[in-house]
């Protein structure tokens, strides 16, 4: 959130009405110089939401926002496990008004990539074959390329690698199931065996306790007129060479 208000910051414009998913009461950490007017909160879990202010339980797969109502959309760390991506950024873009400004924080492909190596080592070893025990997650790539599939303008992308050192294995484990971050992988899987689990966290253990994850970020804007636009293909007045030879 923090990183959220650093960008507002510098976005010298005002966003009368914004739409925060996922935020819960970190919208108070909002400044004046981020221009947030009136804030409407949306979680898929009504116990995430704040007691006061204006607040919708919907999920984002199927937003229950009008048409360019709104000026501004914020998600944080909740489009991770969607299943549908685009679907849910297109509706994020109908909803906003003609230069309203987007921006989601999720997870990258990085993310537990130590929890996913000790799982998968552990059970290939104890079973001889393994299951997925962690969903996947995109890479940035990705991401930035279903920013222009649904339809928004001036799409960029950015990432932040944190890393995180756990006096335990199992203080990992709480956390992820306080965040309410266990698998949420469709389909039937095999019960996760004990001695597995226990050789998976002696292996995390071993390699210092440590964990990855990828803050992804995504930035992009409902098209509109005013916006800049790319010069079109071959109308470049200066080469290349040209530029180079100068310096």
């Amino acid at each position: 959130m923090e990183d959220i208000v650093d960008r507002l910051e510098t976005i010298k414009r005002d966003f009368p009405l914004a739409v925060f998913s996922g935020a819960n009461d970190l919208t108070s950490r909002l400044t004046k110089q981020c221009g947030v007017g009136n804030i409407i909160h949306l979680d898929l879990a009504a116990n995430r939401l704040p007691e006061n202010g204006a607040r919708i339980v919907c999920d984002e797969e199927q937003l229950c926002l009008a048409p360019q109502s709104i000026d501004l959309f914020v998600s944080l760390l909740t489009l991770h496990n969607t299943n549908d991506l685009i679907g849910a950024l297109a509706q994020a873009r109908v909803a906003l008004k003609p230069d309203g400004l987007f921006i989601a924080v999720l997870f990258g492909d990085e993310t537990l990539k130590n929890l996913r190596t000790a799982l998968l080592t552990a059970e290939a070893k104890l079973t001889s074959g393994a299951a997925a025990r962690v969903a996947p997650m995109g890479v940035i790539q990705d991401f930035g390329q279903a920013l222009s599939r649904a339809g928004f303008a001036l799409p960029v992308t950015d990432i932040d690698n944190v890393k995180i050192n756990y006096r335990s294995p199992q203080t990992l484990l709480q956390d992820l199931r306080g965040m309410a971050e266990t698998n949420v992988l469709a389909g039937v899987t095999k019960p996760l065996r004990r001695d597995v689990l226990a050789q998976s966290l002696n292996y995390f253990e071993q390699a210092g306790c440590e964990e990855k994850f990828d803050l992804i970020f995504l930035t992009g804007w409902a098209p509109d007129d005013s916006q800049q636009k790319p010069l079109k293909p071959g109308s470049a007045k200066t080469s290349l060479a040209d530029a180079i030879k100068d310096q």
